[in-house]
């Protein structure tokens, strides 16, 4: 009996290059003894404190679930868990009197909401995205998922480790070429760990107002830098007095996932200034019939807490990645001087280029799969392998182009900084042994 023909679209799907590793260790029969697993951005670290009180609470007396009900909130969210998107925004020191806050499960679903209100009709390249390539793989999938067309202005990672963001006369050519609906920046970046500048924004936010476009800003790493000064780079530190027009045109995505370390909570929120897009965005979240109660209860403590308390969290966070995303770097070009490493100025990534170590034909799909289904070296005497993340999925390639992802991984610092420390000889002794395979 035949099977039912599936979709086009589920036919060529392929897992992210985000989960691909562990899809395929998990199916693998003789595993090492050691795994240390950096393909994905799981942070392992505790929730913030006034979100664990929340968790461990959640029957008490005063809590909205005491007696065992759980209802559907409105479909924009709870008002206190908007209200604690609009403190974390205000205790930074940003104007919160005019945005408007829509909750969503996670910031993957603030960014499928997000498509579908600046993009023209699926299936169409009107109004496609604007993206910097390398950009993170999500967007290009959720684009594919609801029929919108994402396009890119390219950046390069150089050999020293810093990318060359596009001048603003490029990102304009390809205003002028796409006619997008919307650019959108990472600041603190995902997958590259760049740090954008406050005037970079501006220059990119002049060109949003003269093409009457949106800007959007993903915001899920805002606090964490480890470089710059100390003005903290926001779509939300912008305004007319910087850029004439840039005011109700501005869309963030925001995440209890990465800066207070609750990935599995899945409540992210779309932000704008514009009232009408956020009345749109709430319509069009009826569908979904409201984002998750229990997870919306647990943020919504952030409501409450002051600016000196969430001052002294962001250090925290940041002294703790700082040191491990230096000290890993450092250890992946003493193993191998010709590595390329991304510099450590933002998020909880760096990006390694092999392109100056491997041989022709090298291809990074296969060598992430060849450590999560066969390889192994010895790692002070524990057998063990390196699960990553290909960057192939994270270019928007036309056919026939050359893929700058192919000789690339990013590596996710969501390890302890002990087992991290062991992730340069290990990236380096599995690589030899796949070249030497070749």
């Amino acid at each position: 009996m035949q099977n039912p023909k599936m979709s086009v679209y589920f036919e060529s799907k392929t897992p992210s290059g985000v989960r691909l590793a562990q899809m395929r260790y998990d199916e693998r029969q003789n595993k090492p003894e050691t795994v240390i697993n950096v393909s994905q951005g799981n942070v392992p670290l505790p929730a913030n404190p006034a979100l664990q009180k929340r968790l461990f609470n959640l029957g008490a007396a005063g809590s909205p679930f005491e007696k065992g009900v759980i209802k559907y909130s409105k479909a924009a969210g709870e008002k206190e868990c908007r209200d604690a998107f609009l403190n974390i925004l205000a205790c930074e020191g940003f104007d919160t009197k005019n945005l408007h806050v829509q909750v969503t499960d996670g910031g993957s679903s603030a960014m499928e909401i997000m498509l579908l209100g600046v993009c023209g009709p699926a299936g169409s390249s009107e109004a496609p995205l604007l993206l910097l390539d390398p950009a993170y793989t999500n967007y290009i999938g959720f684009a594919k998922r609801v029929g919108r067309k994402p396009v890119t202005v390219r950046r390069t990672l150089k050999d020293d480790g810093h990318f060359s963001l596009p001048s603003a006369d490029e990102i304009e050519q390809a205003i002028r070429l796409h006619k997008p609906g919307a650019l959108l920046v990472i600041p603190y970046d995902n997958p590259t760990g760049q740090l954008m500048t406050k005037e970079q924004l501006i220059e990119i936010a002049e060109l949003c107002v003269k093409y009457n476009i949106w800007m959007v800003s993903d915001e899920a790493y805002r606090e964490l830098y480890y470089t710059g000064g100390d003005v903290l780079v926001s779509v939300w530190g912008l305004s007319d007095k910087d850029v004439p027009g840039i005011e109700g045109r501005r869309i963030s995505i925001e995440t209890a996932s990465k800066v207070w370390n609750a990935c599995g909570l899945r409540i992210g929120a779309l932000i704008t200034d514009n009232k009408e897009f956020s009345g749109r965005c709430a319509a069009e979240y009826t569908n979904n019939l409201c984002p998750n109660v229990i997870g919306q209860y647990i943020f919504a403590a952030l409501a409450h807490e002051t600016k000196d308390s969430l001052t002294a969290w962001y250090n925290q966070l940041r002294e703790y990645y700082k040191g491990m995303i230096i000290d890993v770097r450092e250890g992946l070009l003493k193993e191998e001087p010709r590595l390329i490493v991304s510099s450590p100025d933002a998020s909880i990534y760096t990006l390694i280029d092999v392109r100056n170590v491997v041989k022709p034909g090298f291809d990074c799909v296969d060598f992430a799969l060849y450590c999560a289904e066969k390889g192994e070296v010895d790692l002070d005497g524990v057998s063990a392998t390196l699960l990553l993340t290909p960057m192939k999925g994270f270019y928007v390639c036309d056919k026939g182009d050359t893929n700058p992802g192919t000789t690339q991984f990013r590596i996710s610092f969501v390890q302890s900084p002990e087992v991290m420390g062991k992730v340069p000889k290990l990236f380096v002794a599995l690589l030899r042994q796949y070249e030497a395979l070749r």
